[in-house]
């Protein structure tokens, strides 16, 4: 199943092909899906795997299906909200401000709150148990 759209641009259209849930090859296996889940600290149970696993799947066969888009006609794009650096109001966008080192001013109070502290650093119990 395929369906054609219409980008804002009248020169590139897209088809995109919906993959059925019923794969005859899967890309991720069972153990793929362990693994992440492990790495994710989850725990999946059987069921949970099987679904994810089919879901990966899927997100993998669109990436195939995009890679045979053709774009070379598309321009690159550097900002996808707003105008490019340069164009329109700043203050409106505070995340296109110059990237520049402030201090912050709440690393004392910060150091002066941990029970464990040497500046700069303090030092937190353990969370992650294996």
């Amino acid at each position: 199943m395929s369906n054609t759209y219409a980008t804002n641009r009248p020169d590139i259209t897209l088809e995109l092909a919906f993959v059925s849930t019923k794969m005859v090859h899967m890309k991720i296996s069972r153990e793929d899906v362990m693994k992440v889940a492990e790495l994710a600290h989850l725990g999946l149970s059987p069921d949970e795997v099987e679904t994810y696993g089919r879901q990966l799947d899927e997100i993998l066969a669109y990436v195939d299906k995009l890679k045979e888009l053709d774009v070379s006609k598309v321009e690159p794009m550097a900002q996808v909200l707003h105008a490019p650096a340069g164009h329109g109001d700043k203050e409106s966008h505070p995340e296109l401000r110059e990237d520049t080192l402030r201090a912050s001013g709440v690393v004392g109070d910060v150091l002066g709150r941990a029970p464990e502290a040497e500046k700069p650093f303090f030092r937190v119990p353990k969370v992650i148990e294996r």
